[in-house]
C-alpha cells in the first residue's frame, strides 16, 4: 500500500514538473522541466532557451500566417506575420495627458539596417502631435515633417522590405485636453491625420497608428466616433491600400479590449471596403503592475492573449497588433516575453505581431531597452526572446 502510494506521488510529480504549453523547457542555465504537457514539444529556439510549442514541428511551422490571406470580412488581403521594434525619439518627452515641451530626438540610422537584417519587418516610429503641427489643427511643420520622412524613409529602405507605423504618440490628447471630450475637435483631429495620410498614401507599407494609449475616457462611444472621424479622414485624402491601427481606452490594453472598447471599435467601418485594414491596436507589459516600468516580469500574458484571441476570432476573425511590449534584460522577462511572442508567433492569424520597446534614441541603460550595444551587440532580451520568433 505504501509503495503504491509512493508511486502515485511520483508520478503526479512528474506531471506537476511538465512545462505547460508555451513554457520554458530548456537552455543553458535551465534547471526546470525538460519535458512538456500533452500536445507540445519542447523545441529549441536557442542556446539559452527552448519551449514548449504545439505539436512537434519546427518553430517556423507554428507561423500560420507566413502570407497575406483572406475572410469573409473582405476588404482585401489581411497581414502577414510581422515582428519588429519600436524607434523612439521623436515622442521623448511627451507626458501622459498630452502634454509636450521637447524637440525629438532622432533615432539613430544605423539601427534600422541593424535590425532588418535579422529578419525585423516592421518598425513603429512614435512622434509627438505638437511636432507634427505647431498648433492644433494646423498645417504640418514642413522643418519637422522633413526629419520625420528622412527617418520613414530609411526604415521603408532598410533592406527587409518592413512596414513602418507612424504612431502619434498623445495618449488621446492634446496638452491635457482629451479629443472631443473637452480638447480638440474630431475635425481637428482628423485634419492631422488627412495631412499625413496624403503624404504616404501611395506607399502600401506605410501603417497609420492614429493614436497612442488613450486612457481614462470618459466615453468610449465618443471616442468611437473620433477614431471612425481619423479613418474617414485617411481614406479621403486618397490613402486607401493601407492598413490603420484602431486603439481602445485604459492605455490600449489588451486585456480590456474585448469588453471595454471592443464592442464600440466593433462598428468602426471603412470607407475603402470591408474590416480586415482595420487592426485593433493593443499593448501588453509583463511586470506586476502592467506599466512596463520594472526590470523583472511577473506573467507571460498567455492567458490574456488566448482571450484576446477568441474574441476577435468570435468577432469576424479580426486581427490585432500588439505594438507596445517588452521588459528588462533579466531572466523572467526572457523567459515570460519569450512564452508570450511565441504564443503570438502560433496564432498570427487573430495577433498579426508586435513591435518591442524600445530601441532607437534609448540608451542602453533604459529599463526596457533593446538598443543594440555601442560593440554592435545586442541586449540578452532581443537575442534570447525576441529574435527566435521574428518572422
Amino acid at each position: 500500500m505504501l509503495k503504491s502510494i509512493l508511486l502515485s506521488l511520483v508520478a503526479a510529480s512528474c506531471v506537476v514538473a511538465q512545462s505547460p504549453l508555451y513554457g520554458q523547457c530548456g537552455g543553458i542555465g535551465w534547471s526546470g522541466s525538460t519535458s512538456c504537457v500533452s500536445g507540445a514539444a519542447c523545441t529549441k529556439l536557442n542556446d539559452y532557451y527552448s519551449q514548449c510549442l504545439p505539436g512537434t514541428a519546427a518553430p517556423t511551422s507554428t507561423q500560420t500566417s507566413s502570407a497575406p490571406t483572406s475572410t469573409p470580412t473582405g476588404g482585401g488581403a489581411r497581414l502577414p506575420f510581422l515582428g519588429g521594434v519600436n524607434m523612439a525619439g521623436y515622442d521623448f518627452s511627451v507626458a501622459t495627458d498630452g502634454s509636450f515641451n521637447g524637440t525629438g530626438v532622432d533615432p539613430p540610422v544605423a539601427q534600422f539596417s541593424h535590425f532588418a537584417s535579422q529578419g525585423v519587418n516592421i518598425f513603429r516610429i512614435p512622434f509627438a502631435w505638437q511636432l507634427m503641427t505647431r498648433t492644433v489643427g494646423g498645417t504640418i511643420d514642413s522643418t519637422f515633417f522633413a526629419r520625420y520622412d528622412k527617418t520613414v524613409q530609411t526604415a521603408l529602405n532598410s533592406g527587409s522590405s518592413p512596414y513602418v507605423i507612424l504612431d502619434l504618440h498623445n495618449y488621446a490628447r492634446w496638452n491635457g485636453q482629451i479629443i472631443s471630450q473637452g480638447g480638440p475637435t474630431d475635425a481637428q483631429y482628423a485634419s492631422l491625420w488627412s495631412q499625413v495620410a496624403a503624404k504616404y498614401k501611395s506607399n502600401p507599407k506605410i501603417i497609420f497608428g492614429i493614436m497612442n494609449e488613450p486612457h481614462d475616457v470618459p466615453s468610449i462611444p465618443t471616442w468611437g466616433t473620433s477614431v471612425q472621424a481619423a479613418v474617414n479622414a485617411i481614406r479621403a485624402a486618397g490613402a486607401t491600400s493601407q492598413y490603420i491601427l484602431i486603439p481602445g481606452s485604459s492605455w490600449s490594453s489588451a486585456q480590456a479590449l474585448p469588453t471595454e472598447a471592443g464592442p464600440t471599435l466593433l462598428k468602426v467601418t471603412d470607407p475603402a471596403g470591408g474590416t480586415n485594414k482595420l487592426i485593433f491596436d493593443v499593448h501588453k507589459y509583463l511586470d506586476s503592475d502592467n506599466s512596463g516600468t520594472h526590470p523583472d516580469c511577473t506573467t507571460d500574458n498567455v492567458s490574456v492573449m488566448t482571450t484576446l484571441v477568441n474574441w476577435l476570432k468570435s468577432n469576424g476573425n479580426r486581427q490585432a497588433l500588439l505594438s507596445e511590449t517588452g521588459g528588462g534584460n533579466t531572466a523572467s522577462c526572457i523567459t515570460a516575453l519569450g512564452a508570450q511572442l511565441a504564443y503570438i508567433k502560433a496564432n498570427s492569424n487573430s495577433i498579426t505581431g508586435f513591435t518591442i520597446w524600445s530601441a532607437g534614441s534609448f540608451d542602453t541603460t533604459y529599463t526596457l531597452t533593446v538598443t543594440p550595444n555601442p560593440d554592435g551587440s545586442d541586449q540578452p532580451l532581443w537575442t534570447q526572446a525576441v529574435r527566435p520568433n521574428l518572422p
